[in-house]
């Protein structure tokens, strides 16, 4: 019997759904005069002596690999920064320099996960969560942050989610769609039921620089939390460095050494010229974290007001760059809002049913673009919900 193509192709693949993300971009990549609100990226270039220092880099002639886990100086400052503004120690063997955050994410899940494994993955939540769990032959079980509850996630939903089987659960806070920061106490109440039932947290922790009202608490901090949590961070966001794909993982010197073995064999290094660029983000990079912040907020402001006053009701976030606003009052579906506010006033944004089940009727937007755009892209926007 000949083969066909669809049988080269694993099972897990063939029934693993396409991002939603990328559909939209493909669709407003083919248009022209589209305002963009869809891309989670800062509009912000890569500060001068941040590409000054990759360019020196270049020019000093440090283009071979660095070590797997990273280039020693940079572990070190990663330990140095992660110390001095999360408060929480880690050894520079405990550091893995990894190809953005997402990269950190799938090592940790191949590296934890054993076939069955369940994953408690809270949504709505970064799209690549629960594929990431189920390419590692784990099972992704989602629990649902409520928008009644400004989707913070209860720790209620968590316990009642939890088997025999359970041994992770993946958070992000502030959230990438919504923007919901959990404060410390909140985060304790998880934590507690980590504890209780044994299991280990991935804190996807991108968004920590970029909080507005309250101060943000990483996971590891917490009493007897450090030893069960694998944190995740990066450059993209904070230091407006999406294109340089650097991100790092910080764990435990067991789940650290374990998960060196998985990055050994997935990938060389990180680029050796963009660690050089995150060296210096990391070491001379804050003012101008502390000016986009401040720029974010005043954005912030601006968009979630515009939808509350055009009645779509939008929670005001704590943190990230992204608004949620429901869109259940005009009756579309959020892919058909997105579908047809992309054709109709070519303004693109994300449906939020992508994110997860508890993200329908809602559509995510990027307010991390300049004001003059989004100040047009709510004008679009308004007059598609009157024309409707």
């Amino acid at each position: 019997m000949k083969a066909t193509k669809s049988t080269y192709i694993s099972r897990t693949v063939r029934e693993l759904k396409p991002s939603g993300i990328r559909r939209f971009f493909d669709l407003a990549a083919g248009m022209e005069g589209v305002i963009s609100l869809g891309v989670g990226e800062p509009d912000f270039v890569t500060p001068w002596h941040v590409r000054e220092a990759a360019i020196r880099s270049i020019e000093e002639g440090y283009t071979s690999y660095t070590p797997n886990a990273g280039l020693l100086e940079l572990r070190e400052e990663i330990t140095n920064y992660v110390k001095n503004r999360y408060h929480v120690e880690y050894s520079p063997s405990e550091v893995i320099v990894t190809v953005g955050a997402s990269s950190a994410i799938d090592t940790a899940m191949r590296t934890i996960i054993d076939p069955g494994d369940e994953v408690i993955v809270v949504e709505p939540c970064f799209v690549s969560y629960s594929p990431t769990v189920t390419l590692a032959g784990g099972i992704p079980v989602p629990v649902q942050a409520l928008k009644e509850n400004d989707f913070k996630i209860l720790p209620s939903q968590i316990e009642a989610a939890i088997t025999h089987k359970t041994k992770a659960m993946i958070i992000c806070f502030p959230n990438n769609p919504t923007g919901t920061l959990l404060n410390r106490t909140e985060l304790e109440a998880l934590a507690e039921i980590a504890k209780k039932y044994d299991l280990l947290v991935i804190s996807d922790e991108i968004y920590a620089e970029l909080t507005y009202d309250d101060s943000f608490t990483s996971m590891a901090t917490l009493p007897s939390m450090r030893e069960r949590t694998i944190l995740v961070n990066g450059f993209s966001k904070a230091f407006a460095m999406t294109g340089w794909r650097l991100g790092y993982v910080c764990a435990p010197e067991e789940i650290a050494s374990a998960m060196l073995k998985v990055h050994q064999y997935a990938l060389m290094c990180a680029s050796t010229n963009s660690q050089y660029a995150g060296l210096e983000a990391l070491r001379n990079g804050q003012g101008e974290v502390e000016k986009m912040v401040k720029s974010y907020r005043l954005r912030r402001n601006f968009i979630v007001n515009s939808f509350n006053e055009m009645g779509l009701t939008c929670h005001m976030p704590g943190g990230a760059f992204y608004a949620f606003p429901s869109i259940e009052s005009t009756g579309l579906s959020s892919q058909e809002f997105a579908e047809r506010l992309l054709l109709e006033q070519s303004v693109a944004v994300v449906p939020g049913d992508v994110f997860g089940e508890s993200g329908e009727g809602h559509i995510r937007c990027s307010y991390a673009t300049s004001m003059e755009e989004l100040k047009e892209a709510m004008k679009r926007i308004k007059r598609f919900i009157d024309s409707l």
